[in-house]
């Protein structure tokens, strides 16, 4: 047995290929004149064997070395390799023809290879090696198959993308995965057969996993609508069936898919939406061969904002942070990056009015993306005068550095915990919010605000927290059972900044369509399921109560306040009531003003008085709304 597995295990020299075939033909001449003359051939036939036995071969081993028949590893043979065979045959048949009327015509006015005889030794030839190529590669996969059993897999699309993740499948995992059906929403489809597998109808996958021990099911449609997509997860989870993807064609390494590139599906796939559209005219008339400028540009948002802007062909980016390893990773991306739009990389503090003035004499940006700030609720709830010094004061410097040098935009980036704050971070970013809508009212410069909530895959966002926690073993910790949180991805959110930035007329606050809020506990759990991992078998959760200045649930829109629709229905308008500036002004100096005491109740106390709506929970600074 081991001498079998040896010739298996190894390919088969080229040349040896190349003999087996031109055997092959030997022998299928051979059937060809039996069973033409009903295994009785006459003298006459017989002495012209070594003309036409020299024809055939000559003739069939040229064109297996002009094609490379013989090039194909026999035990992984596709119907790419089935197709090659069958196309240099047909040329090779077609060229016995050819023969035959050359000397019938030019020469002796007889057809030395009988035209039955080219039609019967053309179907035994390509019978022959097509079918012993099969067989060689399904005794392989029996043999080689260190498995009892192969698990069982689903491929949802039956199209050509369906098609060919079965065949990677079958040539990179066949000896651990068995392709147990197709699945498609096309009803036309349902009950045809497909690369030898029964195609069934999507109403079917609820019954075939009950069922059926279905190790994964493989998503393979290239433009799946998000609620398909989670649909289908869902369902999976239900019956811990593991889903993967395909990811898009443009990812195949060199034209090909490969099973390795077949990857599980990540949670944030789970939350994500439709896609959105944009008025894409609009916002490349805006920012068309403008000067942008981005604060936090190496964060989350900022980086990204830039990723969508160079789509757009500015004439300079201006990317501005402190952030100095980062920054210089985006550097190295805008290097790699084909469209080659120009950039200036600024390592600063938008708290330093010098540098920041030097940054805008210099370059002279018309639009200001400010997406700088402190962002994490328990490190501003333990560091408040550092949230005022930034969120509010690095805001204020860089708002009047736009008006001073009359910017066309400022478009500000900013967060759902502004909306009844109860924590500092919050409150620091409404007070940035009041201070650039009141002074909208005294200046040229557009100042927009954009709000919405927590980002997908951000720094410091609890999905990759959960992720890390996963990995280690866990337990994953969530501050309470009943939270919940909106979420977007970063790529979306950012869209909608655009969107709303480059058609807002000045002053509004929008706010963004976060879809349904998602429990958190929900998302932790999913997570584990798509891990492949058991709750409180493999891992478990664990509650370490709200940190100061959570909520447990969050929300888009002040009480006092509601919105007017825009022409995008995921961007609305927060109708917020109006402020005076120099009122404004005033406040908000005197709050940056006790930076240098230090004194933090002070410091909160202040910014009470400033957002009135600003109640703390769960915070030391409670006892300053009694």
């Amino acid at each position: 047995m081991s001498w079998i597995k040896y010739i298996f295990q190894n390919n088969f020299p080229r040349w040896m290929v190349l003999i087996i075939d031109l055997v092959i033909c030997f022998f299928a001449i051979i059937i060809a004149y039996l069973v033409r003359f009903n295994f009785n051939i006459p003298e006459v036939e017989i002495k012209g064997f070594p003309f036409v036995f020299s024809v055939i071969i000559g003739v069939r081993l040229l064109s297996f070395l002009i094609t490379g028949t013989y090039k194909g590893i026999v035990k992984h043979t596709s119907s790419k390799d089935s197709q090659r065979i069958f196309i240099t045959l047909t040329i090779g048949s077609l060229a016995f023809v050819v023969v035959n009327l050359i000397f019938y015509y030019g020469i002796n006015k007889t057809f030395p290879i009988p035209f039955s005889i080219i039609i019967i030794d053309y179907m035994a030839t390509l019978f022959l090696m097509i079918t012993l190529r099969v067989l060689f590669k399904s005794i392989y996969t029996e043999i080689m198959n260190p498995y009892r059993e192969k698990s069982n897999v689903i491929i949802f699309g039956a199209g050509e993308s369906g098609i060919i993740t079965k065949r990677t499948l079958d040539k990179d995992a066949g000896l651990k995965y068995k392709v147990l059906a197709f699945m498609d929403e096309d009803a036309k489809k349902e009950g045809k057969i497909l690369e030898g597998v029964k195609i069934l109808g999507l109403n079917k996958l609820d019954d075939l996993l009950s069922k059926e021990d279905v190790a994964h099911l493989i998503i393979s449609v290239q433009q799946l609508s998000s609620a398909r997509k989670k649909m289908l997860i869902d369902t999976c989870l239900k019956y811990d069936t593991k889903v993967l993807n395909v990811p898009p064609v443009s990812n195949w390494i060199n034209g090909q898919l490969s099973f390795k590139q077949i990857k599980k599906i990540q949670i944030e796939e789970l939350l994500e939406r439709e896609p959105i559209k944009l008025s894409e005219d609009n916002i490349k008339q805006q920012l068309s061969d403008k000067v942008i400028l981005v604060t936090g540009a190496a964060g989350s948002i900022g980086s990204e904002m830039v990723r969508q802007i160079v789509h757009f062909n500015p004439k300079k980016i201006i990317l501005l942070d402190q952030a100095e390893s980062p920054l210089y990773d985006m550097e190295l991306e805008l290097g790699d990056d084909p469209s080659h739009v120009p950039y200036e990389i600024v390592i600063g503090d938008i708290r330093n009015k010098e540098r920041m003035e030097n940054l805008f004499k210099t370059f002279q940006p018309s639009y200001v993306f400010h997406a700088a700030a402190y962002k994490h609720v328990p490190m501003m709830e333990n560091n408040p005068s550092e949230s005022i010094f930034t969120n509010v004061l690095g805001t204020k410097v860089i708002a009047d550095l736009a008006v001073q040098y009359n910017i066309e935009r400022f478009v500000m980036v900013s967060t759902d915990k502004a909306v009844n704050p109860t924590n500092v971070m919050g409150a620091s970013k409404r007070i940035a919010e009041i201070y650039i809508q009141s002074l909208s009212t005294t200046a040229n410069t557009k100042f927009i605000t954009t709000r919405f909530g927590n980002v997908l895959g951000s720094n410091g966002s609890v999905i990759p927290r959960f992720r890390k926690q996963i990995e280690s073993g866990g337990p994953i910790t969530i501050t309470h059972p009943d939270i919940t949180r909106f979420f977007m991805t970063i790529p979306e959110a950012c869209q909608l900044v655009l969107e709303a930035g480059t058609s807002g007329e000045g002053g509004e606050i929008y706010i963004f369509d976060m879809g349904e809020s998602v429990k958190i506990l929900d998302l932790a759990k999913k997570m584990i399921k798509l891990s492949g991992l058991t709750l409180d078998k493999d891992i478990k959760i664990t509650y370490t109560g709200l940190r100061p200045g959570e909520k447990l649930y969050e929300e888009l829109l002040a009480n006092e306040e509601n919105t007017i629709a825009t022409h995008h229905n995921q961007i609305m308008i927060a109708k917020v009531r109006k402020y005076d500036f120099q009122e404004v002004d005033a406040k908000i100096n005197q709050l940056i003003s006790s930076f240098n005491a230090q004194n933090n109740f002070q410091i909160v106390a202040q910014m009470k008085a400033l957002v009135p709506e600003f109640k703390s929970k769960n915070s030391v600074y409670e006892e300053l709304d009694k």
